[in-house]
């Protein structure tokens, strides 16, 4: 008898766990229809069709209200009158290689504070790619009215069915040490980058090279001259990410020479003095304080690389950075404190340029938030924060740069891929909602930019909430963190949605922490809400689309998993 009530009480223990667990699996979307659409998307040949899926993918990444829309892009930064020849992209890329600070041989400027990684197939940050492209370069390039140009490669065949793509290197290509590099460089890089030992945040970007993610399709020919790389589906972007840093070459001697490599794939590149391709290499950093990039005399345009030294003060407190550029010792700046853009939006100095992406609010779907709530209860809760979000105001008083409030994930601007914008209302597809913007214009979306107490308080009724009059009753309270990195705007920006989920009685606290412990635990799961933004690698949806993959590494929400 005994046995037989020690058995039931197992059996008992163990049905709990199954039930807690499917309690707690409850709130979380069935991500198999969105992974199995992305891999159409990525596999058709047929272009009305692919933008169809796109839609359809969108539609479902918006339902789920994990993500929150608040801005479309766009760039800030300073330099100085005499600093002359950076110049960025639409994908918020920057290129120093080719500056100018007049009778100076250094530029001493300021991007973040201390990067993520710097193993160009590791990174998955603005600034990284930044520093990337500083030290090392690919297949293809942009130049400055950001259009690809060649840049290892001289040029590139494609075949008739646009499956191959055979790349011809540049003669002469040395890395930085003096050893040669050549194709077999960037067939070891890529396959590296690729497989899922490496864990590179973007190694989906290669699953359209037939063999992703072990056997890759890419073979350089034996005396490194050329590189042949063959697709499953003809990709009209592929020249972008021959671009991008995730594709960018690295040293195999090099990576496979530092201690616990394989445990640690970017293990080489921790310290300065790591052997890099591009116009420079770094040779200082002070970790938490200071980056020196020295000029590279191994770069193979090194007789157009004019500045000896680029330095970069490392630091996210935006007010002592702006100290820093007012007293002369930073040229170029990357931020201002969010109470002097006014006062500087007319200064010859103040740039302000265009970027394809989004600034939004990131929902962990695991959080303990929704614990015992359904999908749609956990959906409509989040949709109901969304509704009380002001971007105007957001826009006004932090922004200040003219952003567009957002109402969908894709940006405004961003093309179809075939042959039209995606964010416009057409005869094969019509948004939920087309919402008018404070200057008259129209903007197709998901929701109107109106802030809708009622439209919050009827979608948390939906959830499960109760409400005395326009608060949240005692009996049914909502308390989350809200996380962030330590910079002004993003802390402003917090501190305007706390304010604002607060008039129905939401209690929003903030963490702040440095850059890449933000990076870090965000892309652990490590948060209830997190503010997060996405600038587009290249000009197509399927780029913010592919991110959500239950195997993607920027997929922050933790859809899937």
């Amino acid at each position: 008898m005994k046995k037989l009530l020690a058995a039931l009480l197992a059996m008992m223990m163990i049905l709990a766990c199954v039930v807690s667990a499917m309690a707690d699996e409850g709130s979380e979307p069935d991500w198999t229809e969105y992974d199995a659409l992305i891999a159409e998307i990525k596999s058709t040949t047929d272009f009305a069709e692919r933008e169809a899926k796109m839609h359809q993918a969108e539609d479902i990444l918006m339902d789920t209200g994990a993500i929150v829309p608040i801005y479309y892009y766009n760039d800030l930064y300073m330099q100085k009158p005499e600093v002359e020849g950076i110049y960025s992209n639409a994908y918020a890329t920057k290129f120093f290689m080719y500056a100018t600070n007049g009778d100076s041989d250094t530029l001493n400027l300021n991007l973040s504070s201390e990067p993520d990684k710097l193993d160009p197939a590791l990174n998955s940050s603005v600034d990284g790619a930044c520093l990337a492209v500083t030290a090392f370069g690919g297949l293809y390039t942009y130049d400055s009215n950001g259009e690809l140009t060649p840049n290892y490669a001289t040029g590139v065949e494609v075949s008739e069915d646009g499956l191959t793509y055979t790349f011809t290197m540049r003669e002469g290509l040395k890395w930085s040490d003096g050893s040669d590099l050549t194709a077999k460089d960037f067939e070891y890089s890529w396959k590296r980058a690729a497989a899922p030992a490496t864990a590179a945040d973007y190694s989906y970007m290669y699953d359209g090279i037939k063999g992703y993610p072990e056997d890759l399709a890419v073979t350089a020919s034996e005396d490194g001259a050329t590189l042949t790389v063959e697709l499953n589906a003809p990709c009209a972007y592929f020249l972008d990410l021959a671009a991008f840093p995730a594709f960018f070459a690295v040293p195999q001697q090099s990576v496979e020479a530092a201690d616990g490599w394989e445990e640690n794939p970017g293990a080489w590149a921790l310290e300065a003095g790591f052997v890099t391709s591009g116009a420079y290499t770094l040779t200082e950093w002070t970790h938490n304080e200071s980056m020196v990039y020295t000029k590279n005399p191994n770069y193979w345009d090194a007789e157009n690389v004019k500045l000896e030294k680029l330095v970069f003060m490392l630091s996210a407190d935006d007010t002592a950075i702006y100290a820093a550029y007012q007293a002369g010792d930073l040229d170029f700046i990357d931020t201002v404190p969010t109470d002097e853009i006014q006062n500087l939006k007319d200064s010859p100095e103040f740039y302000i340029v265009d970027e394809l992406g989004t600034y939004y609010v990131a929902f962990n779907i695991k959080s303990d938030l929704f614990a015992g709530k359904t999908v749609e209860q956990a959906a409509a809760m989040r949709k109901a924060f969304s509704k009380l979000i002001d971007r105007d105001y957001i826009i006004e008083t932090v922004g200040q740069t003219e952003q567009k409030p957002a109402n969908a994930f894709i940006p405004e601007g961003m093309m179809d891929g075939n042959g039209g914008v995606f964010k416009e209302n057409d005869d094969a597809y019509t948004y939920p909602v087309t919402a008018e913007l404070e200057d008259g214009s129209e903007s197709a979306g998901y929701y109107d930019y109106e802030v809708d107490v009622e439209g919050a308080i009827e979608l948390l009724k939906e959830a499960g909430f109760e409400f005395d009059g326009d608060m949240l009753s005692d009996s049914t309270p909502i308390s989350f963190e809200y996380l962030t990195n330590e910079t002004s705007g993003h802390i402003a920006i917090a501190e305007c949605i706390q304010q604002d989920l607060a008039a129905v009685g939401i209690n929003m606290t903030i963490r702040t922490c440095d850059w890449n412990v933000f990076l870090n635990d965000r892309k652990a799961g490590n948060y209830d809400v997190a503010r997060n933004g996405w600038i587009a690698d290249f000009n197509d949806p399927i780029n913010m689309l592919e991110m959500w993959t239950t195997d993607s590494g920027n997929n922050d929400v933790q859809f899937g998993r």
